[in-house]
């Protein structure tokens, strides 16, 4: 890190001195000056240009969500919501016992949350890479009075990359004991945007000169300008590396040994002291509207389970209404068959069960989008060729004009269907629960790519085909013996 910070100023001095000289030579021959220029030019563009790439530009400012009393009862309110929505839809589902303990556990976890707003005992995750100081640290704090705060704490080691574990602390010590990587940016960037209290830490400066200490700490401070406030950035030794004393002896001898440090670590407990003082409420407003999210992304999980179970139903009926409209009027224009493919009814019937109400006018419009993106991503095309590849090896069937298609729609339709299931499920809960679309053609895109490709596998494509020629079966012996009797 030491060398990183040096190179500007080595940089810049040189930079200085070039300028100099430059501006020596031209005292020396005007007839030079035009050659120098041009090189003088490039040469500063060229350190201008690296000194960029040091130094980016300061990130605005990032603004997380100011959590207050209101938020937490309106976040709880929300949640006991969608519980009880859980336990209604639960008892249409095929099996309502499955989800009997998983709902009386929700509701076990909302009320535990609503009782836990005026608690008092508070969690500090310490959180960061391998060999950053981690668990000495919490050692030391552990062993450590914070200044005029007398509640408990719990201290909890959160490995860098599992931020899960961070939901239930209150604040997070960030400790590094290098440079901030892009990574541990991006990090500390979403932590704030959950509302999380971040103390950024750089743990063993004793590694580094007196001199260099204060110039690392004011470097690292600037990097994270726009997400923390310098209070919020500072540098400590949990664990400072012994020091060797000598002492000289009567005889004229010297006796040597290595003396332990203590730990450097006042700035950190003068700003906890701060922090717990003047913040412990809105630090438990904070976690209680973290934990009441989480919760409701497991309560989601549960709905979406039941509401794609009553989907798969729609989604195979519509399939199979299809198949056996396009057997009847095959056609062959890929687009014709990619529109005939997506019902506006089965977006509709979709739609009720996911809380997003269509008009006609939209469903047909959603329908014509699923449609046109599928063909433009070629996945009608590559539909058609795949199965008629595989229904070739039954001559009987495939002579029997409109099984392609027909075969081909049921399926298109399936993938579209499984689709709109996807794309709903992973909607917000508030735009879940609003029940006013709009459609995301990238999230759409996306989501469209997945399911076809999850539904390709040679196994799935056989069985789906199977299942297909047994639902066409009785219109393909009728065609055949209309075609037999007309010849």
């Amino acid at each position: 890190m030491t060398a990183k910070l040096q190179r500007p100023i080595l940089v810049g001095g040189i930079g200085l001195s070039f300028l100099l000289w430059l501006v020596n030579s031209m005292a020396h021959s005007a007839a030079e000056l035009g050659e120098t220029a041009l090189v003088g030019t490039m040469a500063i563009g060229a350190g201008l240009w690296w000194l960029q790439r040091q130094f980016p530009q300061t990130t605005p400012a990032l603004t997380p969500k100011i959590v207050d009393r209101q938020s937490v009862d309106q976040a709880l309110a929300q949640t006991g919501t969608m519980i009880e929505k859980l336990t209604t839809i639960a008892q249409q589902s095929r099996s309502p016992q499955d989800f009997t303990a998983n709902i009386a556990q929700f509701q076990q976890q909302l009320t535990e949350l609503s009782s836990q707003l005026e608690r008092q005992a508070l969690s500090i995750g310490v959180m960061g890479g391998k060999s950053v100081g981690k668990t000495l640290l919490m050692q030391v704090l552990s062993n450590y009075d914070i200044p005029q705060y007398s509640q408990p704490l719990t201290w909890v080691e959160i490995p860098e990359g599992q931020q899960n574990g961070l939901t239930n602390c209150d604040i997070v010590l960030f400790l590094i004991s290098g440079d901030v990587t892009d990574p541990q940016y991006q990090t500390i960037s979403q932590l704030l945007l959950q509302s999380q209290r971040v103390i950024f830490v750089w743990n063993k400066q004793d590694q580094h000169s007196q001199e260099e200490q204060p110039v690392i700490l004011q470097r690292l401070r600037e990097t994270m300008q726009g997400l923390l406030e310098p209070e919020d950035v500072m540098a400590i030794a949990a664990s400072p590396s012994p020091v060797k004393v000598r002492q000289h002896q009567a005889d004229g001898s010297v006796k040597e040994w290595m003396e332990a440090q203590q730990p450097e670590i006042l700035p950190l407990t003068q700003r906890l002291s701060q922090i717990l003082q003047q913040e412990q409420q809105s630090l438990v407003w904070a976690t209680t509207y973290r934990q009441a999210k989480a919760l409701q992304a497991q309560v989601k999980t549960g709905l979406n389970q039941v509401r794609r179970e009553q989907a798969l139903p729609i989604i195979e009926q519509y399939q199979w209404i299809a198949a056996a409209t396009a057997f009847a009027n095959p056609v062959p224009a890929l687009d014709v068959l990619a529109t005939a493919a997506i019902n506006a009814q089965l977006v509709i019937d979709l739609g009720g069960i996911y809380q997003q109400k269509f008009s006609l006018d939209q469903a047909q419009e959603v329908a014509k989008t699923v449609g046109s993106q599928m063909l433009k991503l070629g996945f009608v095309e590559l539909t058609t060729q795949t199965l008629t590849s595989m229904l070739k090896s039954n001559t009987m069937t495939f002579v029997a004009g409109g099984v392609v298609q027909g075969v081909s729609a049921a399926y298109l339709t399936r993938i579209a269907g499984l689709s709109l299931v996807e794309y709903f499920q992973t909607l917000e809960i508030d735009e879940q629960e609003s029940g006013q679309f709009a459609l995301n053609l990238n999230a759409l895109n996306q989501t469209l790519k997945t399911v076809f490709q999850q539904n390709q596998q040679l196994s799935l494509l056989q069985s789906f085909v199977k299942q297909a020629m047994n639902r066409l079966s009785p219109q393909i012996q009728q065609k055949q013996a209309s075609q037999s009797s007309a010849s």
